[in-house]
C-alpha cells in the first residue's frame, strides 16, 4: 500500500499512535504560509476527525495537547473491537489509511496476536446423555498447546481438574475466578457455558408514558439492548453498553429486562439513583409499585425487580466482619443483574461477580476509563463491549445536547502563594484547587447565564461551603439526607431554585434535565471518568434545542491545570474541545 506522506498518523514501535490535529497551510507553490509576524500558519488536519473517530474503536487516548494527541493500542482495548466484530485486518487496515509512515511489524504482530487470543479459550458447558445433576464445566481450544501454555502456570492449574485425557474440567462457581486469571496472562476467556434460567418474571415496555406522550426506545437504545442479548445465546448475555450520560442508558437497561424476561437485581450508586431507577420502572413499563423492590438504609424490600447501591452491599460492621448483605446476590433466583455506572464498581462487587457468572450481567457506562486500571476486571467479569456510539454522533443527530466547554485559567490568590510553594506535591493540588480567586470567576460565569440552570460541582467541603455563601446556592453533600437531597432537586426541575452547588455526589445518577450550564471548581486529580460524568449532567438535550456549558475553573500555572489537561482526555476522545479563558479577561469575552 502506498502510504501518503501528508496523512496525520505515525504508528510506533511501542504501541503509541501519534495524530497530528493540524497541518502547515501551504501556498500555490507548497511553500508553508506565514503571518505578519513570521509564525507559521496553520489549520485544522483534513483527516483529523475521521482518523479520530476510526481510532477510538481500538485504542486509549493518553495526551492531547493542542497540536498532537497521543493514542496506545492495548490488549484491552483490542479485545473490545474484537467483541464488537473487528478484525486484525480492520485494525490494520484504519491504520494503514491514515498513517504517514510504515508500521512497524512488531505492531501488527501482537495487534494480530491479541485478536486471534480472543476466544481462542473457551469455557463450555457439557451436558450429559442423561442430562441429570449438575452441569460440568470444560476449559477447551481449538489450537494445539494453547491449552498446555496456560496449564504451565499454577495459577490456572490450581483452578482446574485434569482427567486421564488431559481434558480440563472446573466448577461453575470457578468460572470467573479462570477468566480472572487468564486475562491477567493475556487470554481473554470465551465463556459460552450459558446462563442458568432466572424466575421467569415479564417487563412489558409501555407504548405510552403515564404523562400521556408516547414511548419507545430509540433505535441505538434498542440495538444496545439487542446487542447485549443476542437473542438468548451464549454467545451474549453478558456485557457492557457505553453511551453518553444523558442518551438514556437506563432505557437500556429497561428493554433488556424486557428481553431477558426475568427477576432481576439493578445495582446503582446511591439512593438517589435507587429512586430515580424507581421512577424509570413505573413510567416507561407495566410494572405496578409492588413489583419493584428498594433495598437500601431506609428500606429493605427485596421483589421480582430489585434495585440496591454498592454502598449497601459493600457495608460491614468492620474491616474484618463479612460483608452482611451480600446475601441478596442469592436470596433469589435473578435472571439479569444489571450493574450501572459500572465504571465505579468497587472491589468487593468484583469479587462477588466472580461467582455469578451463570446469570446475565449487564454493565452500563459512559465510560470504560478506570482510575484504578482494572478495566480487564471488567471485561472478564461483567463482559466485553456489546455496544457503544460515539458522544459527538448522537449530539449531531440531537439525543443529547450540543455542549461548549471552556477552561477559564485563574491566577493563584496572593495570599495563598506561600503555602502553595511550601506544599508537597500532593498538597500542592489541593491548595491551588481550592484557590479562592476561583469564587469570584463562578459569580461572574452565573451572571452570564442568569437565565441559565446552573450546577457548580467541586470536590472539597469547605470551598463549597465558602462558594454556596457567596453565590446564596444551596449546597448538597454526601451528608446531606436523601430527602433533603430530593427535595432540592426537584425544586430545581421546577425552577424554584437556579443554582445547586454540589459535591461529588453530583458526578452521577442526578436527573437534572434542564440543567445547561456546570462549573467545575476543583476535581478528583486527573480523572477522566469524573470528567465525563458532569459534563453528562447537562448533556439531556433541551426543549428549545440550545447548547450547555461546561466550565473547569483552574488556576493557572499549577499542578491544578497540570491535572485539569489529564481530566479532559476523554472527552477530547469524543471530539470535544476546550476553548482557554484568561480570568483577566472573563468579563470582556463574555461581554458581561
Amino acid at each position: 500500500m502506498t502510504l501518503a506522506a501528508d496523512n496525520p498518523l505515525i504508528v510506533q514501535s511501542d504501541r503509541s499512535l501519534v495524530l497530528h490535529t493540524v497541518r502547515t497551510v501551504a501556498d500555490e507553490h507548497g511553500r508553508p504560509r506565514r503571518d505578519a509576524q513570521g509564525r507559521l500558519l496553520t489549520e485544522e488536519h483534513p483527516r483529523f476527525v475521521g482518523a479520530r473517530d476510526a481510532l477510538a474503536a481500538f485504542a486509549e487516548l493518553e495526551k492531547s495537547p493542542d497540536y498532537l494527541h497521543t493514542y496506545r493500542i492495548t490488549p484491552v482495548s483490542v479485545w473490545n473491537a474484537a467483541a464488537l466484530g473487528l478484525s486484525a485486518a480492520d485494525i490494520l487496515a484504519r491504520l494503514e489509511d491514515f498513517a504517514c509512515v510504515p508500521i512497524p511489524r512488531n505492531v501488527a504482530s501482537e495487534i494480530r496476536t491479541w485478536i486471534e487470543r480472543y476466544g481462542l479459550l473457551r469455557i463450555e458447558r457439557v451436558v450429559t446423555a442423561a442430562e441429570a445433576g449438575p452441569a460440568r464445566f470444560e476449559l477447551c481450544s481449538s489450537k494445539p498447546g494453547a491449552l498446555a501454555e496456560v496449564l504451565a502456570h499454577e495459577s490456572v492449574r490450581k483452578l482446574l481438574t485434569l482427567d486421564a485425557r488431559g481434558r480440563a474440567w472446573l466448577a461453575e462457581h470457578e468460572r470467573g475466578s479462570i477468566k480472572q486469571a487468564l486475562i491477567k496472562l493475556g487470554f481473554p476467556v470465551d465463556d459460552r457455558g450459558g446462563y442458568r434460567a432466572g424466575d421467569p418474571f415479564a417487563v412489558v415496555l409501555r407504548k405510552q408514558l403515564r404523562s400521556g406522550a408516547p414511548f419507545a426506545p430509540r433505535a441505538y437504545q434498542r440495538e444496545a439492548a439487542e446487542g447485549f442479548y443476542r437473542g438468548g445465546s451464549v454467545l451474549g448475555g453478558s456485557g457492557v453498553v457505553v453511551l453518553p450520560c444523558g442518551a438514556g442508558k437506563t432505557v437500556v437497561g429497561l428493554a433488556a429486562m424486557s428481553l431477558v424476561g426475568e427477576k432481576t437485581l439493578i445495582l446503582t450508586t446511591n439512593t438517589v439513583a435507587v429512586r430515580q431507577w424507581r421512577a424509570e420502572l413505573l413510567d416507561k413499563t407495566e410494572l405496578g409499585a409492588h413489583e419493584i423492590g428498594e433495598y437500601t438504609g431506609e428500606e429493605k424490600s427485596v421483589r421480582p425487580v430489585t434495585v440496591s447501591t454498592y454502598q449497601m452491599l459493600t457495608w460491614r460492621r468492620s474491616k474484618t466482619d463479612a460483608f452482611e448483605h451480600f446475601a441478596l446476590f442469592s436470596r433469589e433466583n435473578w435472571g439479569l443483574v444489571i450493574y450501572d455506572e459500572v465504571h465505579l464498581l468497587p472491589a468487593p462487587i468484583f469479587r462477588v461477580t466472580a461467582a455469578l457468572q451463570a446469570r446475565r450481567r449487564l454493565g452500563l457506562t459512559a465510560t470504560l476509563v478506570r482510575e484504578d486500571g482494572k478495566e480487564d476486571e471488567v471485561f472478564c467479569l461483567i463482559g466485553p463491549k456489546r455496544y457503544d456510539v460515539p458522544w459527538k454522533v448522537l449530539e449531531n443527530k440531537g439525543f443529547i445536547a450540543c455542549a461548549r466547554c471552556t477552561e477559564v485559567r485563574v491566577p493563584l490568590d496572593a495570599a495563598q502563594k506561600p503555602a502553595y510553594a511550601s506544599a508537597s506535591a500532593r498538597n500542592k493540588f489541593r491548595v491551588a484547587s481550592e484557590n479562592p480567586a476561583k469564587i469570584r470567576v463562578v459569580q461572574q460565569l452565573i451572571r452570564r447565564h442568569r437565565d441559565g440552570r446552573v450546577l457548580v460541582i467541586g470536590q472539597y467541603i469547605d470551598q463549597l461551603v465558602e462558594l454556596a455563601r457567596h453565590v446564596g446556592a444551596p449546597l448538597i453533600t454526601g451528608k446531606t439526607p436523601t430527602a433533603e437531597r430530593e427535595r432540592l432537586y426537584d425544586r430545581f426541575r421546577r425552577g424554584a431554585e437556579r443554582i445547586l452547588v454540589v459535591s461529588k455526589v453530583g458526578n452521577f445518577a442526578i436527573d437534572l434535565p434542564d440543567a445547561n450550564v456546570a462549573i467545575q471548581i476543583s476535581g478528583t486529580f486527573g480523572s477522566r471518568q469524573e470528567e465525563a460524568q458532569r459534563l453528562g449532567r447537562i448533556l439531556r438535550p433541551k426543549s428549545d434545542g440550545s447548547a450547555a456549558s461546561f466550565y473547569a475553573v483552574v488556576t493557572l500555572g499549577s499542578r491544578d491545570q497540570e491535572f485539569a489537561q489529564k481530566r479532559q482526555l476523554f472527552l477530547t476522545e469524543q471530539g470535544y474541545s476546550y476553548e482557554i479563558i484568561d480570568a483577566t479577561q472573563l468579563e470582556a469575552s463574555f461581554g458581561a
